[in-house]
């Protein structure tokens, strides 16, 4: 079989041949122009990252048969972002305790950190890693969990360069006081002034971090969000955060906590659990609906779902099913991390 290669940002993606004929998997009323390209989804409980176009075709996956070197494993992945210069994709397997770098000219795993299937606090640890990123110039960014810190990892290492929040595992778990100590810290994202926004579960606290010195420049909560999930930067003074909770919400909040708008949909169409939400560059809200299995796009003044890949409710692993998807990014070069790359903080 003939193949087209298609490149973008270093993407390479084999795509079958006459593709735009092949029928896509959308939800009836979605409209493929809301969206500026492919979507990345983090397929967490189908072990998988896949790329869905607007049509809501699958254009690529990872694994695939042969993509997995002996010894290695891609446990439920529950996040997965692009590099800055787009030619990998970083992963995060929060319940199998590891993060892994995804090549994907080659399909290969070509670093790790972390030991799948053992959490803890040692060497080459963690406990239940949430949203890594990579920086421009190589380091790795964790937020770790259940052991209340962020590591800061230099490019190709297995030693922490730096450890935001506790240097052990406290007695009596995570709790908010940072920089000591993060209340579980479930993402960090890049800020335009170079700092990162950190989302910690205990207390619904956001904390604006310095990584460059070490700081937290001061803490903040949004009313009414019970569960905030991977806070981000729409642009500076304007974010957007997931409550993770049933029924969850989709918040809009300026740098005081205010709410600016709010989606907590009721009955039939509430989310369950939703875990990420950034807004497109057409305004328009994505968001993963973990636990309703789906991958959705809101028209913030309607308030209505515009796109949806997924069957609300139902689980699965054929074509326009998905199974707790639980991360999603743009194709390049709307990436999270190529639309930063050039003000992200730097240690």
């Amino acid at each position: 079989m003939r193949y087209v290669i298609v490149a973008a940002m270093g993407l390479l993606l084999a795509v079958a041949p006459a593709l735009s004929q092949q029928e896509g998997h959308l939800q009836p009323g979605s409209d493929p122009s809301m969206l500026p390209g492919p979507v990345l989804i983090a397929d967490e409980d189908n072990d998988r990252i896949i790329l869905v176009d607007p049509q809501g075709r699958v254009v690529w996956t990872f694994p695939e048969t042969g993509d997995l070197q002996p010894g290695e494993t891609f446990k439920t992945p529950d996040d997965a972002f692009y590099t800055p210069d787009g030619k990998q994709i970083i992963v995060t397997h929060e319940e199998n305790f590891a993060v892994s770098l995804v090549d994907i000219a080659s399909r290969r795993i070509v670093w790790h950190y972390g030991t799948p299937g053992a959490h803890g606090h040692g060497p080459n640890q963690l406990w239940n890693p949430d949203d890594a990123l990579v920086l421009p110039d190589g380091h790795v960014l964790i937020p770790d969990i259940k052991n209340c810190r962020i590591l800061l990892i230099a490019r190709g290492t297995q030693t922490p360069e730096r450890i935001f929040g506790a240097d052990r595992r406290p007695p009596g778990g995570c709790r908010h006081d940072p920089p000591r100590i993060f209340g579980s810290p479930n993402g960090a994202f890049p800020m335009r002034n170079g700092h990162y926004l950190v989302t910690e579960i205990q207390g619904a606290w956001h904390s604006e971090l310095d990584v460059k010195a070490g700081a937290v420049v001061r803490s903040f909560r949004v009313p009414g969000v019970r569960y905030p999930s991977d806070s981000n930067e729409i642009e500076p003074g304007r974010y957007i955060t997931a409550d993770y909770s049933k029924p969850g919400q989709l918040v809009m909040f300026d740098g005081d906590g205010k709410v600016l708008w709010r989606y907590k949909p009721t009955g039939k169409d509430a989310l369950d659990h939703p875990s990420l939400a950034k807004v497109l560059p057409n305004g328009m809200v994505i968001a993963n609906d973990d636990s309703n299995h789906r991958v959705i796009v809101v028209d913030p003044k309607t308030n209505r779902i515009v796109w949806q890949y997924g069957q609300t409710g139902r689980k699965g692993r054929e074509p326009g099913l998905l199974n707790t998807p639980d991360g999603v990014d743009l194709a390049p070069p709307h990436s999270l991390l190529i639309v930063h790359k050039d003000t992200m903080g730097m240690p």
